[in-house]
């Protein structure tokens, strides 16, 4: 039966926020992740390096992606797996090649808008700047000015009288560049002052991807604390969700049936299609090597990946008190309810009914609550890793996740007790039927 006194814990929740404000970028949730990974036993390999059959947790970590996984004493080369996947990546502004421009005295940086946030929410937000810098010897630093830095000023309602009654409308390449001092483009400086505050030479940052984020940290909300508020929910929340259970389900000798696994991609709101993103090679190599470690061939590959299951951990929609009409009459997942299933007919969900039954006897093992979301039909339904990782690999998958409002804003919204729930269902899932 249950692992747990109780079918939420508010520590988890306050673990969560705590790992979002240590993640302002991808690759900042992957180093937090692998240095989780490392305190639970697990070992890094290197895609380049062979690699051995042993038993054990192992972790890749590519740029902004991390995959994982426990190999069991039990195992044989032919052994399925199931596998928890999400994405670290969250919709943002960040910085373009030739970051400094200006206008009329005001020092800016040039931005590109990454993925479909909702841009408004990034008015008037004290902004810091996160990222990587790609030094010229080859090696990246992991860079985090986690203070008021930036701000996209939206302009007076004195300026724009009807904005109010008419909507707010913003050219994306006009109205988006944030500023970050008083001067001009020559004045600009951007890279200098990233290297200085990475602790390298300017002279030495030969690239860098670096982004934009609120720095407000997360907060329990509500009278009773039973919200958390929180930027980069989609989808930090459910890479944190499948660390815990991975780690949880691993952490004693158990006698499993099948290797658990976890996966974080990154450029999943953007359409996956990177070397890091779910429509690249990495988790079906990752998968193929680990059978031929343990001295399988093809064959045995084939008949691993046959037997695996995925379930795909993405944020949903909540049913919003002030917007019902935009969702489906009969389908309202609310907060602090559980875990969603998420299911759409033309497969923008990969959930099918077998996938519907593997994930809900993992909830009632654990005495979690589960919801079911259905886009309304009148409304275009969002994906998400899951179709991609069924059709790319041809292995059973479930999209499920957690009911939130403000989806892509700078600041999203949840009930403070589904993240522990998600977790609990993961970790069930892992484990197997038992």
């Amino acid at each position: 039966m249950s692992h747990h006194s109780r079918t939420f814990d508010r520590d988890h929740t306050a673990d969560l926020a705590s790992f979002v404000q240590a993640s302002p970028t991808p690759y900042h949730a992957v180093a937090v992740a692998a240095d989780r990974l490392e305190k639970a036993g697990f070992q890094q390999v290197s895609e380049t390096a062979a690699w051995d059959g042993r038993t054990g947790g192992r972790y890749v970590l590519r740029g902004g992606a991390i995959l994982a996984w426990f190999v069991p004493e039990s195992a044989r080369p032919q052994t399925p797996y199931r596998v928890v996947g999400a994405h670290t990546d969250s919709p943002n502004l960040r910085v373009k090649p030739r970051p400094d421009m200006g206008a009329a005295g005001w020092r800016q940086v040039a931005v590109e808008v990454y993925g479909g946030p909702l841009v408004n929410s990034w008015l008037d937000r004290d902004l810091g700047l996160a990222g990587r810098l790609s030094l010229r010897d080859g090696s990246t630093r992991l860079v985090n000015v986690d203070r008021p830095l930036l701000r996209v000023a939206q302009l007076a309602i004195h300026l724009d009288r009807g904005v109010t009654d008419n909507g707010l409308t913003l050219d994306k390449q006009r109205h988006l560049q944030p500023l970050w001092g008083l001067g001009d483009a020559t004045d600009g400086d951007l890279i200098d002052f990233m290297a200085a505050e990475a602790g390298v030479a300017a002279e030495d940052v030969a690239g860098w991807d670096l982004m934009t984020h609120d720095v407000q940290p997360p907060a329990f909300l509500g009278r009773d604390r039973e919200l958390l508020a929180s930027p980069r929910l989609d989808n930090l929340l459910s890479v944190h969700a499948c660390l815990a259970a991975l780690t949880a389900a691993t952490e004693y000798d158990r006698d499993l049936s099948h290797i658990p696994v976890m996966v974080a991609f990154d450029h999943e709101e953007n359409g996956s299609e990177s070397d890091t993103g779910a429509k690249g090679p990495l988790l079906g190599r990752v998968l193929e090597r680990s059978v031929h470690a343990r001295g399988g061939g093809y064959e045995e590959s084939v008949r691993a990946l046959a037997g695996t299951v995925c379930v795909s951990s993405d944020v949903g929609h909540a049913v919003h008190p002030n917007y019902p009409e935009r969702h489906d009459p009969t389908h309202h997942p609310r907060a602090n309810g559980g875990p969603i299933l998420k299911t759409n007919v033309n497969q923008r969900y990969a959930t099918d009914g077998a996938g519907r039954a593997i994930f809900t006897g993992a909830c009632e093992r654990v005495g979690v609550p589960f919801q079911h979301f259905v886009s309304n039909n009148a409304m275009p339904c969002g994906t998400t890793i899951g179709p991609i990782t069924a059709a790319r690999h041809g292995i059973t998958t479930v999209d499920i996740g957690v009911p939130v409002l403000s989806m892509h804003s700078a600041r999203e919204l949840c009930g403070a007790d589904d993240p522990h729930m998600l977790a609990s269902a993961l970790r069930s899932f892992l484990e197997g039927e038992g």
